[in-house]
């Protein structure tokens, strides 16, 4: 982690973890307990921290196909830190996330779920299936509708990403 209040945040919660989860366990286990549960909540945030900074790139370009494509696998990785970018362009692409945002709290309420599940929190198919109580099928077929109904109405408000 780059930023050291993230960094902080993240001991902090693996901390937490540590006491609800394993609290009971003998103090001798807990420094074991704790690396494994940083290295995890490290893992979850550079995951979560590479879709966010992805997610904004040609949703388009997800829908071009009937295939199944990984959308993880098909994203460019722009350096986080856009210490280059003018003004303008930090502007242009928060309005643009904004409306992002905007059209995800639009979508149908299961359609919203699976693609925030797959493509935010970088859930797999089957785990999301799980979580949402459904076939790895209706996810598929959730995450489709919700990347075209996107697309669509990105291309409507003259968004070309």
């Amino acid at each position: 982690m780059r930023d050291e209040e993230a960094a902080l945040d993240g001991v902090q919660d693996a901390m937490m973890r540590l006491s609800e989860k394993y609290g009971d366990r003998p103090a001798d286990e807990w420094p074991m307990l704790f690396q494994r549960i940083l290295q995890n909540a490290i893992r979850d945030w550079m995951r979560r921290s590479k879709v966010r900074s992805t997610w904004t790139t040609a949703l388009a370009a997800f829908n071009q196909d009937d295939e199944e494509i990984d959308v993880l696998d098909t994203l460019w990785v722009p350096d986080p830190s856009h210490l280059g970018d003018s003004p303008q362009v930090c502007l242009e692409r928060a309005q643009v996330i904004e409306i992002i945002e905007q059209e995800i709290q639009k979508l149908p309420t299961r359609q919203r779920e699976a693609f925030l599940m797959r493509y935010w929190e970088d859930m797999n198919t089957e785990e999301t299936a799980t979580a949402m109580g459904c076939s790895e099928g209706s996810v598929k077929t959730h995450c489709h509708r919700a990347v075209h109904t996107l697309a669509v109405a990105l291309k409507l408000k003259g968004i070309v990403l």
